[in-house]
């Protein structure tokens, strides 16, 4: 037995559960240990973004197919460079400067576990001390979450609702002193499901141009589009102001746990490699993991072989669940949708609680939702800081999504305030 007097000199890390409090992770998994277990009903998964396990999203054969190759190649059993397989960094760039007025070279690529990794990278490589960045509100928390480990510290500029998400440009100067040192863009958009103009992000680059800040541009949704904006890479306006453009085949194939992604330096002027940062990232990777060697084996025929007609079919189920969502939503007297969504695989829903009787705010919404109907969204009070306010995800089959929806109005109609 041993002493209970002896004193140990360690104790878990307090950062981690500070950090991870605010990830979409943790919050989902408060909702979830809500759910009834006397509710017999499949439950529905409207919070996070993984299709993968519905028949109607599974990736494409030329991807599998690719996997089977790389593998029974037996070239791609052993350690990945660090910044990731030359092969691999070539077929990325080779992907990308279809979009750019400029051309990208396997230098320009460093590939990562996912877009996750990248955004650990990029965050790692700009911080010092005293250092702060801007993010979007409401924007992906892991920012938050990586930003609060990495002591980096966090002012938000607001995503506008009126004005279709767009970013409050007018508020960046002001946010901004001599400690920022970068800005994020998520686009398309998560949460919001918006898809930023040609015209609005050129207005982005300027105005970090002039305050003398890079860009992290998250394209994880890139060429997830539905409606009438076309995706615009933000590497377009590297000329203009240094990018870090993260990316991953998560997303657009369907395959998250596939864990492929890359950090690219989109800076034709060479600013990045000048200030060191390029040093960092390299440094970083250096003393960090590295995505599945077989699997960067694979991505040269992924993204070469890839048939367009794999995209349409994927794009064409988003765009009818996205229309569902929004319509459904308009049936549900509490909640309101400022704008349909026309990229990636979420849309965020105003919560008009003054219209319910027992219902306190967004948390106690999803709460009650998990217990009572086995529906499970994101409050995203707590998870993107904007109270009673809900992130819903689209992307699951379509009787899902409307089983999903009947019972959020099932749900409304036993909750409503008695006039």
């Amino acid at each position: 037995m041993e002493n209970s007097s002896k004193q140990w000199r360690f104790e878990g890390n307090k950062r981690l559960n500070s950090a991870s409090a605010i990830s979409v992770r943790g919050v989902l998994d408060v909702v979830i240990g809500n759910l009834s277990t006397d509710d017999l009903r499949p439950t529905i998964p409207l919070g996070n973004g993984d299709p993968s396990q519905f028949a109607c999203f599974r990736t494409s054969t030329t991807a599998e197919e690719a996997i089977v190759d790389a593998v029974h190649s037996a070239k791609y059993n052993g350690y990945a460079p660090t910044v990731g397989v030359l092969s691999a960094r070539r077929a990325i760039a080779n992907y990308l400067n279809r979009d750019l007025p400029y051309k990208l070279s396997a230098d320009d690529i460093y590939v990562t576990s996912g877009c996750l990794q990248a955004i650990e990278v990029a965050l790692a490589a700009i911080n010092r001390p005293g250092a702060n960045i801007l993010l979007p509100r409401p924007g992906f928390t892991f920012y938050e979450s990586r930003a609060a480990y990495e002591h980096l510290q966090v002012r938000h500029f607001d995503l506008l609702p009126a004005r279709g998400w767009e970013v409050d440009v007018d508020a960046i100067e002001a946010l901004a002193d001599d400690n920022t040192v970068a800005i994020v863009i998520i686009n398309p958009g998560n949460p919001c499901g918006s898809v930023s103009s040609y015209d609005h992000l050129k207005m982005v680059a300027e105005t970090a141009r002039k305050i003398g800040i890079l860009v992290i541009a998250d394209e994880v949704y890139s060429h997830l589009t539905f409606g009438s904006t076309p995706f615009v890479p933000m590497g377009i306006f590297g000329s203009i102001v240094p990018v870090l453009s993260l990316g991953s085949i998560s997303k657009r194939w369907v395959v998250p746990g596939w864990r492929l992604g890359w950090l690219v330096t989109s800076d034709p002027n060479g600013i990045l490699q000048k200030s060191g940062i390029v040093e960092s990232i390299t440094g970083f990777l250096n003393i960090s993991t590295d995505p599945a060697t077989f699997i960067q084996g694979a991505i040269p025929q992924i993204l070469e072989n890839t048939k367009d007609d794999f995209f349409s079919k994927v794009i064409a189920t988003l765009k009818e669940a996205a229309d569902k969502c929004f319509d459904g939503i308009r049936e549900v007297p509490c909640l309101t949708c400022p704008k349909k969504p026309e990229g990636s695989m979420f849309v965020m829903v105003k919560l008009n609680v003054s219209l319910l009787e027992d219902i306190s705010d967004d948390l106690d919404f999803c709460m009650k939702l998990a217990k009572e109907e086995s529906v499970i969204i994101v409050p995203a009070g707590m998870a993107f800081g904007m109270k009673n306010w809900l992130r819903v995800t689209f992307a699951c089959e379509i009787s899902a999504l409307e089983d999903g929806l009947r019972r959020i109005k099932a749900f409304h109609q036993r909750h409503v305030r008695k006039q």
